[in-house]
């Protein structure tokens, strides 16, 4: 056997055994994949972030990364989405190369201008609202509207029920026994706004809160 021949079988044979051992790598691979179970996203902190941070779109550019883990190695909580973060802020400091997860997160805390107290001749009376997801970070005081079911003859209709009523706290978003989507807030109300309200609570399709403009 000459020696074009020998080097023709040994660069066969070498081709041979790298496409084998690719067969087996990717088989290994998809017995590690179906061992381990389906992928999820989770999101990474890149860099570290400090406590009382608000997390904006230039901060999760910056400072946040998405990765795909197996779903069983995924911590409870755990955020999948920078997006899903923007407009919390950190409940402590964030360290690069941990896991976002829900706990290390809260509501802003930029209520020190809203009142404690409800005032002179109000009450605190606390009900479920719409919307209130735009009040986070807000202070002073929001309009109150009701919207109506609608009538056989007719559609609903959807009115001012209290104009400038200061709102005194609000539960996280959507942790209300009302209902899906609703927010329990405490508002400093008049007598007849509160009995108004809480009988709107009753009968009304929803009500929603609104901020006023410049926390007028």
């Amino acid at each position: 056997m000459n020696r074009r021949r020998r080097a023709l079988l040994l660069i066969a044979s070498a081709a041979v055994a790298a496409t084998v051992a690719i067969s087996l790598l990717r088989g290994y691979s998809s017995s590690v994949v179906e061992s381990y179970g389906a992928m999820r996203p989770i999101v990474v902190v890149t860099r570290a972030i400090s406590p009382g941070r608000e997390i904006t779109p230039k901060l999760t550019s910056s400072a946040l990364e998405v990765r795909r883990i197996p779903a069983r190695f995924s911590p409870a909580g755990a955020i999948p989405a920078p997006d899903d973060a923007i407009g919390l802020e950190t409940a402590g400091p964030l360290f690069a190369g941990s896991v976002l997860t829900a706990n290390l997160l809260r509501p802003p805390r930029k209520d020190r201008n809203r009142p404690s107290r409800p005032g002179p001749g109000r009450h605190a009376v606390e009900i479920a609202v719409s919307g209130a997801g735009a009040l986070v970070g807000s202070s002073g005081r929001v309009d109150i509207l009701v919207t109506t079911e609608p009538r056989a003859a007719g559609s609903g209709r959807t009115y001012v029920a209290a104009r400038g009523v200061p709102l005194i706290a609000i539960a996280r978003t959507g942790e209300s026994d009302a209902g899906p989507g609703l927010t329990r807030v405490t508002l400093g109300l008049t007598r007849n706004q509160a009995i108004t309200l809480v009988e709107a609570e009753s009968f009304a399709r929803k009500i929603t809160v609104l901020p006023r403009g410049g926390g007028i």
